[in-house]
């Protein structure tokens, strides 16, 4: 691993685990986010840190001249239809075989993505800015693509443990180990984007896409479907990223 990936990865963990554990101590002694709303500043801060620490070490490490240039690398909105299809299929992909297999409840109206997607920036999908920004891709330059995605997966997995713990956030309650199949097959969804168009910004928005989605379809808790979901994702992507390698289809 890199001296950036284990820079970006230090940076981040402390971050998530001082703002998290903050929110954590208090629910242990009852606080909650729904009651206690400055619980929120923590607990943004700590989604944020993938995010912060990714502008901290590439700056630090001179692979962004400053935050324009660092927003202009995330940000990278020009690519082709059939990039912005990619994004949409690994979104029906990663919803459709949940709904068929463990059901679903019906939240708000489809149209309302429209406000929901921009607002998922702030709620998961710039956490693309470090994950598949720099760990990804500096991951796979010391090993295979699946073997990179699947250490990937496992971080970002224990990343995300504390909001399990944490009074008033959509994970408490929830299977923890259930969850560990979404993030195993978003994390072969989202490195297949990087890996096919080279963009920050198709990741951000796939991420996106899948959170919102969360307030349209509302998934049961269930770990089969959630399996279900994820070997499909990772069958599928591993042979669109097969056929990219042979014609490159996206770039």
């Amino acid at each position: 691993m890199s001296k950036v990936s284990k820079h970006f990865l230090i940076v981040t963990f402390a971050i998530m685990a001082i703002c998290w554990g903050t929110c954590m101590i208090c629910s242990f002694n009852n606080l909650s986010l729904e009651t206690d709303y400055f619980l929120y500043v923590p607990y943004l801060l700590g989604g944020w840190s993938p995010t912060i620490a990714s502008y901290i070490v590439l700056k630090k490490n001179g692979k962004v001249k400053n935050f324009k240039d660092w927003m202009k690398n995330v940000f990278d909105f020009k690519h082709g239809l059939i990039s912005y299809m990619l994004v949409i299929g690994l979104s029906i992909l990663y919803v459709l075989p949940q709904c068929i297999v463990a059901g679903y409840e019906k939240g708000a109206p489809l149209y309302s993505m429209i406000v929901m997607i921009p607002l998922m920036l702030f709620g998961g999908g710039l956490e693309e800015a470090g994950w598949r920004y720099i760990l990804q891709p500096e991951l796979e330059e010391k090993f295979p693509y699946v073997v990179a995605t699947i250490i990937v997966s496992v971080i970002w997995w224990l990343w995300h443990f504390p909001l399990f713990y944490i009074n008033g956030v959509g994970q408490e309650g929830h299977s923890y180990i259930a969850f560990g199949f979404v993030v195993f097959g978003m994390a072969f969804a989202l490195a297949c984007v990087r890996k096919c168009t080279g963009s920050v910004w198709l990741c951000v928005l796939l991420h996106c896409i899948v959170n919102a989605s969360g307030g349209i379809y509302i998934i049961k808790d269930d770990s089969l479907g959630k399996a279900v979901m994820a070997g499909i994702m990772i069958v599928i992507t591993l042979f669109i990223v097969y056929l990219n390698d042979k014609k490159k289809m996206f770039r």
